[in-house]
Formats: structure tokens, C-alpha cells, sequence
């Protein structure tokens, strides 16, 4: 399970290695946020909120926090030179029209097919689906970051979502504590593995066949 900071941090710095200059990329709450902390500062890159900022930069340091500046979550972050402000009916737009280049997501649930469940916890009450169903649909590519198990110890990585869907055959590449999984038309590829887990460890705490990369790569702690 993903429950330390530096563990977080890990996957939001692999997340981030997907990352290219001059692309335009939408963050989901917890995990995916920590993303620009991990990216070079001469990377040129546009992070879109969907509360109406382009332009997102890092965390900012602890006392020095802007209360009129969040995330979509409502975490406090800064901004990059040349970024803008607009409502969020701008903001969807940008999605609706397809600029974003990535959107990074957390997940509850992802098929083999790539369908991806995200917005309702079973036993909770959730106010409503918000943009997870536009940014999953509409985004060029979808990078799901996730625990690889529920709380009970079950695989989130599944043959068919049991939850209610946000969007079906979206997810592009998953990313979790124990490894890369690529989304492929011949079904999920196993391409890296996190340290000190195996490739028996993540096959064997994942309910969806896995393939297994010929150039499988070994991600140090």
C-alpha cells in the first residue's frame, strides 16, 4: 500500500518522467499533485486546474502559501511565469476541445481493457462525479496512480471494473507501488517493476493477466 510520503513521492516522480517540454497537463487530487515538485525547473510545461488556472507550479514552501491560490483538490499551489487565470466554464472548454496533452488521475478501479472507475467510494458519501469523466475521455492520454491494493488487500487492477464507471478504455499507463503497467490492445504489459518488489509479487497481487515486457526494467528504491 501507498501510505508514506516517500512512497507518494516516488510514484509522483515516476509519473513524472512522462512528462514532455511544452505540454499541457491536468492533475487529479492526492498523489497526482505532487507531480511538479518532481519535474526540472527548465522544463516549460502548463499544468491546467479545472477551477481555472494554466500554469500551476510546485508546492509552495510551508508559511508561504497564497489563501486565494488552490488546486481543484483546494491545496495550496503556485504558479509559473506566463500563467492565467479564467472560470471554470473556460476551463472545461480547454478539456472539451482536446488540448490537454495528459491528464494524471488516481483510481479506485482500472479493467485490463483500460476502463477506469474513480469517483465513488462504496460506503461513502461522494458530492458528485465532477471533470474525472471529461478529463478521462477527452484528454490525450490518461495516467492512472493508484495503491496496487484496496484497504482489504485486494487488487485494484482488475479483469472488469465493479464500480460505478468513470469512462471506459481510457487508461493509457498505469503506475503503483509495485510496478508500470501499459494498457495495450492485447491487454495490460508489465514494462517496470518498482523495488524490492518481483515480477511474481505484482502478478501475484494483480486479478487481470499480465504480460510481462521483453525490456522489463527494475525501478531502484
Amino acid at each position: 500500500m501507498v501510505n508514506s510520503l516517500d512512497e507518494r513521492n516516488r510514484l509522483a516522480k515516476r509519473a513524472a518522467r512522462e512528462i514532455k517540454e511544452g505540454m499541457i497537463v491536468n492533475l487529479g487530487i492526492g498523489i497526482p499533485s505532487l507531480v511538479p515538485n518532481h519535474l526540472s525547473p527548465h522544463l516549460q510545461v502548463m499544468f491546467h486546474a479545472e477551477n481555472g488556472i494554466l500554469g500551476m507550479g510546485g508546492s509552495p514552501e510551508k508559511g508561504m502559501e497564497n489563501p486565494t491560490l488552490c488546486n481543484a483538490g483546494g491545496f495550496p499551489v503556485t504558479v509559473v511565469s506566463g500563467a492565467s487565470y479564467f472560470d471554470s466554464s473556460t476551463a472545461f472548454g480547454m478539456i472539451r476541445s482536446g488540448y490537454l496533452d495528459i491528464t494524471i488521475l488516481g483510481g479506485l478501479e482500472v479493467s485490463q481493457k483500460g476502463d477506469l472507475a474513480n469517483w465513488i467510494v462504496p460506503g461513502k458519501r461522494i458530492p458528485g462525479i465532477g471533470g474525472a469523466m471529461e478529463l478521462a475521455k477527452k484528454a490525450k492520454r490518461v495516467i492512472v496512480l493508484m495503491n496496487h491494493c484496496n484497504k482489504k488487500g485486494e487488487s485494484k487492477i482488475v479483469k472488469e471494473c465493479t464500480l460505478p464507471l468513470t469512462a471506459k478504455e481510457c487508461v493509457s499507463l498505469i503506475i503503483t507501488e509495485m510496478g508500470v503497467m501499459e494498457v495495450t490492445e492485447q491487454g495490460l504489459l508489465l514494462t517496470e517493476v518498482m523495488a524490492p518488489f518481483t515480477v511474481h509479487d505484482v502478478m501475484s497481487k494483480t486479478n487481470a493477466p499480465l504480460q510481462i515486457s521483453d525490456e522489463i526494467k527494475v525501478i531502484g528504491i
